[in-house]
């Protein structure tokens, strides 16, 4: 009963949406993923303008597809359109992601609409653009790569039980207590917040710089962590590990990626945000990509020489 309330619900916004754009113009924008129980899905968001000239953004649905190759696609597209009174011939922007099935030249999603609506402008995401830029040189330059696999493995050991990060938790209360006890650290609303060790993940880059941001405020409380593991871990291949972690942790080159990462990561995440925000335009789009271009030009010729003084 409830699911049949929530449906009509979801039926009602839907149709309010629709209805809404009527024969006006719109954009699509699209992403394929797998659920929990393994089945291809697809998350459908329409962009428009509406009356008053405020740019919307709606997600009027996800459809279960038997496989995501470019032709399935466009037929579950196809049906969601007809199905809510629009059409393909509405289109007049389309955002994916860089993947072969979606944004390729011959057979790509993307072009199966443009043989049909020469209107429907393709725009690659400029924060994906720039999440795929950094992942790639970050994985082609060895000490960051090693940093990365590290940070991973951090997470991974540390959190890896409810025991150890209760330890980890715990121990940061009590260092932030007697902080703020002696005076070394400020109080006030929103200061001090519990938090454990953020998990990074390719997919979302900007999660690589919680991660670093979280590594850092809680980094004597993962070393004695590390430590435990290292000695009365419940098996040799888990002391090897955070064994193997202390010892990383105790070289330069650790030292200077975690800061460098911290800057470079903190301008990119910056611009990314920006990149993302609804009333962004493209030359003011371009106008920050090369804000930041500066900026990382200045880190690399001044930066380098504060690196090694903090160091």
């Amino acid at each position: 009963m409830k699911q049949d309330i929530v449906k009509c619900f979801a039926q009602e916004v839907i149709m309010s949406i629709c209805d809404e754009i009527g024969k006006d113009v719109f954009g699509i924008l699209i992403d394929e993923s797998s659920d929990v129980s393994k089945k291809e899905q697809m998350a459908i968001v329409l962009r428009y303008v509406d009356s008053r000239g405020l740019v919307k953004e709606r997600f009027i649905g996800i459809v279960h597809v038997t496989n995501t190759s470019s032709l399935t696609l466009k037929e579950a597209i196809d049906t969601v359109l007809t199905n809510n009174n629009l059409s393909m011939a509405q289109v007049r922007g389309q955002g994916y992601d860089g993947a072969s099935n979606m944004c390729g030249a011959f057979n790509g999603l993307k072009s199966l609409i443009l043989k049909e609506n020469k209107s429907a402008h393709y725009v690659h995401c400029f924060a994906h653009q720039l999440q795929l830029v950094i992942v790639a040189v970050a994985k082609k330059h060895d000490d960051a790569k090693e940093f990365f696999e590290q940070l991973a493995l951090v997470v991974t050991v540390v959190c890896g039980s409810c025991k150890r990060n209760d330890m980890l938790l715990e121990m940061h209360k009590k260092r932030v207590e007697e902080e703020i006890g002696q005076g070394e650290i400020e109080t006030g609303k929103g200061l001090n917040q519990e938090g454990s060790l953020a998990r990074p993940g390719d997919t979302r880059w900007g999660s690589h710089l919680r991660t670093i941001i979280s590594l850092m405020k809680l980094f004597p409380e993962v070393v004695k962590v590390l430590a435990y593991i290292g000695k009365d871990g419940l098996s040799a291949y888990n002391r090897n590990q955070a064994n193997g972690i202390l010892a990383y942790f105790n070289t330069l080159e650790f030292v200077f990626v975690l800061h460098l990462m911290l800057e470079i990561l903190g301008l990119t995440d910056t611009l990314s945000k920006h990149l993302q925000r609804k009333d962004q335009d493209i030359l003011e789009a371009a106008m920050l990509i090369k804000g930041t271009k500066r900026a990382l030009l200045a880190l690399r010729k001044d930066g380098f020489p504060q690196l090694f003084e903090k160091v």
